[in-house]
């Protein structure tokens, strides 16, 4: 009988437990994760009443794989776009939490006598929030669609990137010992120089082949090549001396941008659930139950600081960003939890041998109290609300409802602040690529030709024309692309005491890309050969084939803003263009609306009725900003438009109007749990009636914002009144706050055109 590894039979065991334990917990709805912990603890060293894993250290590299897979999945969810369209709110929501739980942790760990390392760690793994149980939760109570649980989701992408950001941090003090500002301040800017490195180079060049080998990526190839990409840029980026698991996650961000990333988060599904279930049962066998109980009070603390410190916290954060009191609790009760990054970022103190190993039993015991803590907490958050209205003094709760309503009102960009933020994106994108191409250089391409040339100067000077020639586009970039030229035009022509300041930025910014040719010199020869040989030379060479350069460095810009809008436009070639839509007097708060999704249940009665008769809007005081049917969106659909089994809505309302409509379909399930990636781009904004979207006089149908933005207008807020679903001949006023659902990109080009 042929021996059989004891790897496969250690799989059997954690497949088969792990099946048993979740199995379990799906029925009594708990999270599987921490399913997997249990039956990782069962099949651990602690506990003799079942069979026991053998190799540990076969586990182990599989567990690591896991962890790989797991974040390579996520950053397939994350994408680049989705931070950006998170918005402001949840994005000052998350920073303050992160930052006060950082501070709470370390002093807490300080305060229970626990070494710097495993105080700094603590503060890490409370980072974040759990995903899977706040959307449990959510499903469970209803409330899935109320608009703080917007705020809460954006928050959680916000967590998800800023703790990626922390390990690499963490790693890196375990790794020198030391605790110097400027080292950590090198090592931060390091990580952004390469991320954007890899961004840029990613976007660059993967959509492309792609797209080009698009007929020979059946769903294998698709899914070994995507797996290959993964642990190249793993691989690559533990060469460079960040973790695994920032490459596994930078890379799965780039595909994200892909029109491929769907097919490869399917695909992918089943790899990433059979790693990481091994990764989270291996973490359970490294609970220890006797050191959870000596441990039991740091479990204690750390299970209240995780509860009312995160409640704490991220309440505040939410007022801060300008939520209102009653939004903002709700959002601090549904994030008093610990999340599965803990375990990861456990895991990574012990893999570096610089935490305790008391820290993990008492991240697991946190959790699995925490886990069960948050219904209620979300439950009790509006009674919470009630009992606070009563308690908090009148003075107070008027300042938090001022201070809220002020920070609703959208402020201009000034052309100022437009023509700096397009000087700054010119100047640092071209000087990094830059910079990036001169490492590879003399990283690559100088020890070449050491090896091949034996005249040293002769290779020096090679390298040093190649360098410059391929760096040429981006230092005609740097220096002569033209910023944002309306603005730019604007404050020329606004004023002459304008004109000095701009022209103090045109210098400035050729004298940077004169240091950058002196530094890229300085690698080979003395600065003096730099300034007064290569530097003239580099300027009649770009002087003379200027516009070819131009149209190579437009080439290269094109072709990568081609590749990063890819999927918007292949979904904006599916969509339909919006037609007329009837105006209602119906009840519509434009301050307290947004959006939810829902489906058309196959049995539904309204089905194949058209939405006059329905009469929603009448009834319950919504609007419906498009239905998705199959590839196609139809956006603000008329009213002679039929609803048909399968329709995704997207329904504009505030948290009671759609409690009210909820019922009307109370059987459909939403789609996702957040907008879908081709209908997250419809959104309900506000715009301000200024000089820069030149809406003053027009009526809203002159003023075309229908056929502009694919959206509607659904109210304006004028001189502190309302006017709700204005009709179409409303004429716009000097300061109108104007709410559209639309294209967010659309709507946001109404701003800055």
């Amino acid at each position: 009988m042929g021996h059989l590894p004891k790897l496969i039979a250690d799989l059997a065991l954690i497949l088969g437990a792990g099946a048993i334990t979740t199995l379990l917990f799906r029925r009594l709805k708990q999270p599987l994760v921490l399913g997997y912990i249990i039956a990782g603890f069962l099949v651990g060293p602690y506990v003799s009443v079942v069979p026991t894993v053998v190799d540990n250290a076969n586990v182990k590299t599989l567990a690591e794989i896991g962890v790989i897979f797991l974040l390579f999945s996520l950053g397939l969810e994350f994408s680049f776009k989705k931070l950006l369209r998170v918005g402001g709110a949840s994005s000052i929501t998350a920073i303050v939490e992160i930052v006060a739980i950082l501070l709470l942790g370390y002093m807490v760990g300080r305060w229970m006598g626990w070494s710097t390392m495993d105080s700094m760690f603590l503060g890490g793994l409370l980072a974040s929030s759990s995903t899977t149980i706040i959307i449990r939760a959510f499903e469970e109570l209803g409330v899935k669609r109320q608009q703080f649980a917007r705020i809460v989701f954006g928050v959680l992408i916000v967590e998800d990137i800023v703790v990626i950001l922390l390990m690499v941090l963490l790693s890196t003090m375990a790794v020198s010992q030391q605790f110097d500002g400027t080292e950590m301040l090198a090592s931060l800017l390091k990580l952004l120089f390469f991320l954007t490195v890899w961004f840029i180079a990613g976007i660059f060049l993967l959509p492309t082949f792609l797209r080009r080998a698009k007929k020979l990526l059946d769903e294998e190839t698709l899914l070994i090549l995507s797996i290959g990409l993964c642990l190249g840029m793993v691989v690559l980026a533990t060469q460079i001396g960040f973790s695994a698991e920032l490459g596994a996650f930078v890379m799965g961000s780039i595909l994200a941008e892909t029109t491929s990333a769907e097919k490869i988060e399917h695909l992918f599904k089943p790899v990433k659930d059979l790693f990481g279930s091994v990764f989270f049962v291996s973490v359970g066998m490294m609970i220890n139950p006797q050191a959870m109980v000596e441990h039991g009070w740091a479990i204690f603390w750390v299970t209240l600081l995780t509860i009312f410190g995160k409640l704490f916290a991220t309440t505040l954060g939410a007022l801060l960003s300008g939520q209102p009191l009653k939004q903002s609790l709700q959002v601090g009760m549904s994030m008093a939890q610990i999340g599965e990054f803990a375990f990861i970022v456990a895991t990574l103190g012990i893999t570096l041998g610089v935490t305790s190993d008391f820290l993990f039993p008492v991240a697991v015991g946190a959790s699995a109290i925490t886990t069960f803590t948050t219904p209620y907490f979300i439950k009790l958050s509006e009674p919470f609300y009630n009992l606070l209205v009563k308690i908090l003094p009148p003075r107070l709760l008027n300042f938090i409802n001022r201070y809220s309503s002020g920070a609703q009102n959208i402020q201009a960009e000034s052309e100022w602040k437009i023509v700096l933020k397009s000087y700054a994106v010119i100047i640092a994108t071209n000087a990094i690529v830059i910079v990036a191409l001169s490492m590879l250089s003399f990283t690559f391409l100088f020890p070449f030709l050491e090896t091949k040339i034996d005249n040293p100067s002769l290779n020096r000077a090679l390298v040093l024309i190649v360098t410059l020639g391929v760096s040429m586009p981006f230092f005609w970039a740097m220096m002569a692309r033209k910023p944002n030229n309306s603005a730019y035009k604007a404050l020329w022509l606004d004023s002459k005491y304008n004109h000095g300041p701009l022209v103090v930025l045109e210098v400035f910014r050729v004298v940077i890309a004169i240091f950058f040719v002196g530094f890229m010199v300085d690698r080979l020869y003395s600065g003096v050969i730099a300034f007064f040989l290569v530097t003239p030379i580099a300027a009649i060479v770009l002087f003379i084939f200027s516009k070819k350069i131009q149209g190579f460095y437009d080439r290269i810009h094109s072709r990568f803003l081609d590749n990063l809008n890819e999927r918007e436009v292949e979904e904006a070639s599916a969509q339909v263009m919006p037609v007329s839509n009837g105006s209602s007097d119906s009840a519509l708060s434009p301050w307290d609306a947004h959006m939810a999704d829902f489906i058309v249940n196959a049995n539904a009665p309204f089905v194949g009725k058209k939405l006059y008769e329905l009469a929603w809007r009448e009834k319950y005081g919504i609007n419906i900003a498009y239905v998705k049917r199959g590839e196609k969106i139809i956006y603000a659909p008329n009213a002679q438009e039929r609803l048909y089994p399968l329709d995704e809505l997207g329904i504009i309302g505030t948290d009671q109007q759609l409690q009210l409509f909820k019922p009307v379909i109370e059987e459909t399930e939403p789609l996702v749990e957040v907008l879908s990636e081709d209908t997250d781009n419809i959104s309900l904004q506000k715009i301000v009636v200024d000089e820069h979207t030149l809406l003053k006089g027009k009526t809203i149908r002159e003023s075309g914002i229908r056929e502009k933005t694919h959206g509607l207008v659904v109210g304006i807020e004028r001189d502190g009144k309302r006017i709700l679903n204005p009709d179409s001949q409303t004429v716009f006023e000097w300061n109108d706050i104007v709410w559209i659902v639309g294209d967010r990109r659309r709507i946001q080009e109404l701003v800055n055109p």
